[in-house]
């Protein structure tokens, strides 16, 4: 751990004013070189208060994004993952797609702001800055194409599981990389596989995580201010770094027993489609349909009102009204 690093451990753990003697002292450098390091944070984006004959502590509203504040988060896990932070860039999953070849398995890539983030079917996810939590994950599962599918709703679970520890609520999943919580979606999520055309199976994934933390300042703009919504209402401090540790502890503990696919039965209670009327969009055509269940392979069990039943692996589908 570096000076700046250190610096920031200091502040984190503390609610109180820390003055720039001790903090000098604690550090081994001078107050000048504390100042200099204060500087560096604030232009990684920490919210750091100043206060004359007091010193310097974090905001209480401080919500920086520090890959030593995630790696802390991490429990016994900081070792498993190679963790990449950008302030911005066009989208994480392009980011890892355009060096995957060279990196090792769990290196992940996140971000504080995308300018092109990208979502399901090519559409753009919002990706306000100081807001969400955006995030590529590289892995290596040796799995046969159909079993693709399983890398997402895996990470929904997880991405279900650290929402709960960390808010108290479980949210909800629409199937199939769609999370809810309030009736609004906090949560998208994209795997791109990368498949071997001789065997069939696939040699890498770059899992896409989006998150929205708290809402934009400004509010999210239409049509997605009637569709989305964030895990608080307002800033929590140091809670990216948390949420970006919780997700990647759960994905790497569900990952670890993938063959067994014990996390199925989580997805499946999870999913708030079964029993409701959809509407399924196939080659750009709707069909109405009833909602049945979710099987082991985690499709969606449909009955189009022909009486005919499918097994969705993919697709696209929305609510009716009830």
């Amino acid at each position: 751990m570096d000076k700046k690093e250190t610096l920031l451990n200091i502040l984190e753990h503390t609610d109180t004013f820390v003055s720039g003697s001790e903090l000098a002292a604690r550090l081994g450098v001078t107050r000048a070189s504390v100042w200099k390091y204060i500087r560096m944070l604030e232009d990684e984006g920490c919210e750091i208060e100043a206060v004359t004959n007091r010193g310097y502590r974090l905001s209480p509203s401080n919500d920086a994004l520090t890959a030593e504040g995630i790696r802390r988060e991490l429990g016994d896990l900081p070792d498993r993952f190679s963790i990449e932070l950008l302030r911005d860039c066009t989208s994480t999953n392009s980011v890892l797609k355009e060096k995957a070849a060279k990196l090792p398995e769990w290196h992940t890539v996140i971000a504080g702001h995308q300018s092109a983030g990208r979502g399901r079917k090519g559409r753009s996810f919002h990706s306000p800055e100081g807001t969400g939590l955006y995030m590529s994950v590289l892995l290596r599962p040796q799995l046969p194409i159909g079993d693709a599918v399983l890398i997402t709703a895996a990470a929904a679970v997880a991405v279900c599981r650290a929402v709960e520890e960390l808010s108290g609520v479980c949210p909800g999943i629409k199937w199939v990389n769609d999370i809810f919580l309030y009736g609004k979606k906090i949560c998208g999520i994209l795997s791109e596989a990368s498949v071997d055309m001789e065997s069939g199976a696939v040699e890498s994934v770059i899992l896409g995580v989006g998150i929205n933390i708290t809402p934009p300042a400004e509010g999210f703009p239409p049509p997605l201010s009637d569709i989305a919504g964030a895990v608080f209402p307002n800033r929590q401090r140091n809670m990216r770094c948390r949420m970006a540790a919780a997700f990647l502890r759960h994905f790497s503990r569900i990952y670890a027993d993938f063959p067994n696919r014990g996390f199925v039965p989580e997805y499946r209670s999870l999913n708030f489609l079964p029993g409701r009327r959809i509407l399924v969009l196939q080659a750009h055509v709707p069909r109405p349909a009833a909602a049945l269940g979710i099987d082991d392979q985690c499709r969606l069990i449909v009955q189009y009102d022909d009486g005919t039943q499918e097994a969705l692996s993919s697709g696209e589908v929305s609510v009716l009204p009830d």
